[in-house]
């Protein structure tokens, strides 16, 4: 037997009935620290739920943990709580009252592969606040349906969880894939069609309202307001959970047809035994996309074929042996990795040892967490050889003065003429770096001493736990 809270009961106003009861109404299930919480969800309770002060706070909360950039408001996440303090009851009341206007979207350009960007919307700090309010409800209501291979933007899922079930159809002998590339997802969803997927559960015509308002709230772009009649504005704490109910009808399409599949967010893998079967599914699959969906598939970046090369989530896939499967980080993804080190130890990028020894921790943790699932002790060594140059040639650049580098060739144990020869050199950082002096003054040892991360410690710590 479940063991059922009734703190919400004298919240809602109504006296709690066994679930077996309900006929034709929505049935809330949210987890409590310790116990499992039903709530009866009829026509007009849903708002009021959202707007608990539980649900506030805790939307509150992860607001301001999660900080980000202010909207066209200019308030910050470190000034909400002010602001909350004097306007909570007037932002509360028109909420209720289906008064409140959300405020434009302000959109910004991140870079993608190839020189092209992608377009992020940031919303006002108050409107993340509601649309996190109402996240926090809805996501458990619709996490009761989304299918099992889709693993984006949801509790208990992720990246990692994508690429195991990937590596499981993989050992299955589903070799051949559909690599589904859908054409600017966030920017070309259709409200309507969208509108009319939510309303088939949830049944409070004010939190559809509400929803409906942040779809069309525009975007300001260059001082510019600009109308948005297509897309969900990427960057919003509403929008995983949108795009989620839009291409559950993907997810709900592909089981039916009884394909297998793993999707992440607008990532999808569609696994077939034949290149053939791989390009009967792509074609009649895109005219689902496009005719019931009313979305769009980028025919030219959506391809078939074996999936060794294929990218997916930074990852890729090989055969290791006897038809066994193995994850490996994909090319490009290793080029971004160089690219990135690049930056943190130029020689010319002004930060100090402090500075760059922080940067590379940073950055090196997140990437080996993320892809720790990979193959890659080989690689990592290979890598870390090269960023040791690259730190050997940024330290022997700044020691600048030829004493300066006597002195420190000195303290770590080169003998004098060595020290006096090299100290005077006029080969290029590079080539210094590169020799064996430097290589025998400033060791691996010796880095890590002075507070240098590497790829491989960190993967070996990662493989052990």
């Amino acid at each position: 037997m479940q063991k059922i809270s009734n703190n919400f009961d004298n919240y809602l106003g109504n006296d709690r009935t066994e679930s077996d009861s309900y006929q034709e109404v929505q049935t809330f299930i949210g987890i409590t620290e310790n116990n499992l919480t039903e709530v009866h969800l009829g026509q007009g309770k849903l708002l009021e739920l959202i707007l608990s002060p539980s649900n506030m706070n805790m939307a509150y909360k992860r607001v301001k943990s999660n900080k980000g950039s202010s909207g066209i408001d200019k308030l910050s996440t470190e000034n909400l709580l002010e602001w909350l303090l004097e306007h909570k009851e007037s932002l509360i009341t028109s909420l209720e009252k289906g008064k409140y206007k959300p405020q434009a979207v302000r959109r910004v350009e991140i870079p993608k592969e190839g020189g092209k960007t992608r377009s992020l919307g940031i919303p006002t700090v108050v409107d993340r606040l509601v649309q996190q309010s109402i996240a926090q409800i809805l996501t458990p209501i619709y996490e009761q349906e989304f299918h099992a291979s889709s693993h984006g933007f949801r509790p208990k899922r992720g990246c990692h969880t994508a690429l195991k079930e990937v590596e499981s159809h993989l050992n299955d002998k589903y070799h051949y894939v559909v690599d589904l590339d859908l054409e600017k997802f966030f920017d070309t969803v259709n409200h309507s069609r969208l509108i009319e997927l939510i309303l088939r559960k949830v049944k409070d015509s004010r939190v559809i309202s509400l929803i409906h308002k942040y779809l069309i709230a525009g975007v300001v772009v260059e001082n510019k307001f600009q109308e948005s009649v297509l897309g969900v504005p990427q960057g919003g704490p509403l929008s995983p959970l949108l795009s989620n109910i839009m291409l559950h009808e993907l997810d709900k399409e592909l089981a039916r047809r009884g394909h297998r599949f793993v999707r992440y967010a607008d990532d999808c893998l569609i696994f077939c035994k034949s290149k053939k079967a791989c390009l009967r599914v792509k074609e009649s699959i895109t005219k689902f996309i496009e005719n019931v969906l009313y979305l769009r598939v980028n025919k030219e970046k959506t391809t078939v074929g074996y999936i060794k090369g294929k990218k997916f989530l930074g990852y890729s896939f090989y055969n290791k042996s006897k038809g066994k499967w193995g994850l490996c980080v994909h090319p490009k993804s290793y080029s971004k990795l160089k690219n990135r080190l690049k930056e943190i130890t130029n020689r010319s990028n002004g930060m100090g040892y402090q500075k760059k020894k922080e940067l590379l921790r940073y950055y090196i943790q997140g990437w080996v967490s993320y892809f720790k699932l990979a193959d890659m002790s080989g690689k990592v060594k290979s890598i870390d050889k090269w960023l040791r140059f690259r730190i050997r040639m940024f330290i022997w650049k700044s020691w600048k003065k030829i004493s300066t580098k006597y002195n420190n060739l000195r303290k770590v144990g080169i003998r004098d003429n060595q020290a006096y020869q090299w100290a005077n050199t006029r080969k290029s950082y590079c080539r210094t770096a590169l020799s064996p002096i430097l290589q025998t003054a400033l060791t691996t040892r010796i880095l890590r001493k002075s507070g240098y991360t590497f790829l491989a410690d960190i993967y070996l710590k990662c493989i052990v736990n």
